[in-house]
């Protein structure tokens, strides 16, 4: 407690104020240049992603060790339906020898379709951060003046590379834009100010950018991995969050500024109060992102750390700055609505009061109504399919599908992708005799002369069932060898995909668990809490579900959302019926049960609702983005934030607590008698 008190001193102080915005000010000089160098240390490699421990991520660390080093082939098809003519063929000849200094080494002549109406030319690309940028000059260069009729289309993993940086390219700032709008029009409409919507904005940019410095230097010097569509999500949680820390403390600030003569005092007060729900979300966000350090895949793993860095961020921010801020400029920011001393507190009938009271004349009639729309919702979700192919990768149809589909039209097996078997014997023989295996490559020794790689090519496209099931044959007929690349890293990433939501969800529910027992001193209200997030979860997945197949087209859904999804909607869900359920413990131990709910609900709604808008928002712009993945993951949260802010946490949490009474808060001590300092406040009666 003293701590706390001298914490909240700080910020607060006539003189210490000062101190912490001139300290704020050298941070954000230092930390904007470095936040502008974030793109410059995202990972471009193809592979990048590809799961902890797993065969083809061996197969990846082997690669390094054979001739050539680690590649990824830029796979140019030339295609003419009624036959290759001898001007195709010299125009593929002239585009190998152009092309000669982008290869990694020589490039091989064309090689023809037995149909007669394909060529195939392979151009060996570094598999580098480069990639992307080389596979565009390719790109320019065989699609530039191709002869009438000839269809050209660069595939292969570095046409892959290069639709995934063009659909980047750019949209990072784009989103920024358009979420610092969206918060914006709705500060403006919450608090119908000309002045007060800048703090919050302007600490959630200081959020982000020193979250962006810290991820960097964190990854320029100490290895952390940085995904393409990292910065986007962080850019979502980093403002969301900050925001709706923002909007708690100003509208406790604004309660106590009614009570207390110096706005100094009233800051320490609000700050002290406040503390508790805030650091209580901060907690459950940053551990709840923190279990994905037990997730398998690379993307997951590495947003658990950045995650937790941008909600610290924010923290701090609003725990600091925002305070100084708010206390330096006085009463006046509230302008035209500015809080007087002495001001009597808002009188009942407010939209949230009004609701109170209907949700108190017949508390389980309501809370059972909600759950059924919940789980008519939830019923959405039974027709999921789940796994998408690299032509809904993009919402638009990648180049390199295009390639990709032209030459499997007219060569055996997918050239495009093949899988590697890397062994330290012969593993031709028995390679030949796996079923669903189209051709078997000369094998290439390594530099050492200890392993050799062989490249096989499956009748069935990596993205098929058919190929997962050869991958498995395969594995089994040579069981010394490690297998990756093309489908046997589709197979990998399922199955990390997989053992991720097994590990890690239970991990989030038991984190999130104990932190709500351990703020709320209780065990019912946090099961409760907790089944009620989970149930806006489902909801969300249906009616998201629902939405992909027959608004956006999607013809399934990603691999990684359902971990993604639960991740946010339960660990930011769990926010808002945290923010209001610790404002009904403290207004209960004030008064009876009853009366704290409503008060507390009437209290808190205003600005939990406006601090869901903000989040379901920020989440939202990402249905922007041109990646699949991106799009449903913006929806699929700001649909389950929507719902757990309007109906969970305004409607069936409140009723669950009015319906079970005081053992809501079994076994705590608010469960056995009224609070000794328990004092009656009128509250209108339905």
């Amino acid at each position: 407690m003293l701590l706390s008190r001298k914490l909240a001193a700080l910020p607060t102080g006539r003189l210490t104020k000062w101190a912490v915005l001139l300290l704020w000010i050298a941070i954000v000089v230092l930390a904007v240049p470095l936040a502008g160098k974030l793109s410059d240390v995202v990972e471009g490699r193809s592979t990048a992603e590809l799961p902890r421990g797993a065969q083809s991520t061996k197969v990846e660390e082997l690669t390094p060790r054979f001739a050539g080093g680690q590649m990824a082939p830029g796979i140019v098809a030339y295609v003419r339906d009624s036959g290759i003519t001898a001007a195709d063929r010299a125009r593929a000849e002239a585009d190998r020898r152009a092309l000669a200094p982008v290869a990694e080494g020589r490039i091989a002549p064309a090689v023809p379709s037995r149909d007669g109406r394909a060529l195939m030319l392979t151009i060996p690309l570094p598999d580098g951060d480069d990639l992307s940028e080389n596979a565009g000059r390719i790109r320019d260069r065989v699609e530039r003046d191709a002869p009438p009729g000839l269809r050209v289309r660069l595939t292969g993993p570095a046409g892959s590379a290069l639709d995934v940086g063009d659909a980047f390219e750019k949209i990072d700032k784009l989103l920024l834009v358009i979420t610092m709008v969206l918060v914006t029009a709705v500060l403006l409409i919450t608090y119908r100010s000309p002045l007060l919507w800048l703090l919050p904005l302007v600490n959630a940019a200081i959020s982000l950018q020193v979250t962006s410095a810290a991820v960097y230097l964190l990854a320029e010097h100490a290895g952390l991995y940085v995904a393409d569509g990292m910065s986007a999500i962080l850019n979502a949680l980093v403002f969301g969050i900050t925001t709706d820390y923002a909007l708690l403390l100003l509208a406790r600030y604004r309660e106590e500024l009614r009570r207390h003569a110096d706005r100094h005092e009233a800051m320490r007060v609000a700050l002290r109060r406040a503390a508790a729900p805030v650091i209580a979300s901060a907690a459950t966000v940053c551990l709840g992102l923190l279990c994905l350090l037990a997730a398998k895949m690379g993307f997951n793993y590495a947003l658990g750390p950045i995650g937790a860095i941008g909600v610290l961020g924010g923290l701090v921010v609003v725990m600091s700055l925002l305070p100084a801020l708010l206390v330096i400029f006085g009463r006046w920011i509230f302008w035209p609505r500015i809080p007087r001393h002495g001001d009597a507190p808002p009188a009942g009938g407010g939209v949230w009061d009004r609701v109170g009271r209907r949700v108190a004349a017949r508390p389980r009639l309501v809370w059972i109504a909600g759950t059924a729309v919940l789980a008519g919702l939830a019923a959405g979700a039974l027709g999921i399919s789940t796994g998408l192919d690299r032509e809904h990768f993009l919402t638009t149809t990648p180049a390199s599908a295009v390639g990709e589909r032209l030459l499997n039209a007219h060569y055996p097996g997918d050239r495009t992708r093949p899988i590697q078997v890397v062994s330290d014997s012969p593993v031709t023989a028995a390679l030949r005799n796996v079923p669903g295996v189209a051709d078997v490559g000369t094998p290439q020794p390594s530099t050492d002369g200890r392993l050799t790689r062989t490249d096989v090519v499956l009748t069935a496209p990596p993205d098929n069932e058919a190929a997962r099931d050869a991958v498995k044959r395969i594995r089994a007929a040579v069981p010394h060898a490690n297998v990756g690349a093309g489908a046997a890293g589709e197979l990998d990433l399922d199955e990390a995909q997989a053992h991720d939501r097994r590990v890690v969800i239970p991990l989030v529910l038991g984190v999130v668990l104990l932190i709500l027992m351990v703020l709320l001193r209780a065990l019912v209200a946090p099961l409760l809490i907790i089944a009620t997030v989970v149930a806006s979860y489902f909801a969300a997945l249906g009616g998201g579900w629902l939405l992909f197949r027959y608004a956006f087209g999607f013809p399934a859904l990603d691999t990684q959302l359902a971990l993604m999804g639960f991740l946010f909607m339960v660990a930011l869900g769990v926010d808002y019926n945290l923010f209001l359920v610790s404002r009904v413990r403290e207004e209960v131990a004030l008064s009876d049960h009853r009366t704290g709910t409503l008060r507390a609900l009437g209290l808190t709604g205003g600005v939990i609702s406006s601090a869901g808008v903000v989040l379901a928002s920020t989440f939202g712009v990402l249905a922007v983005m041109p990646i699949t993945m991106m799009v449903q993951i913006g929806v699929l949260v700001a649909l389950g934030v929507l719902l757990d802010t309007f109906l969970v946490r305004s409607v069936i949490v409140p009723a669950l607590a009015l319906d079970t009474g005081r053992r809501f808060w079994w076994p705590g001590s608010l469960s056995r008698t009224p609070s000794a300092h328990a004092r009656p406040r009128e509250v209108a009666h339905h």
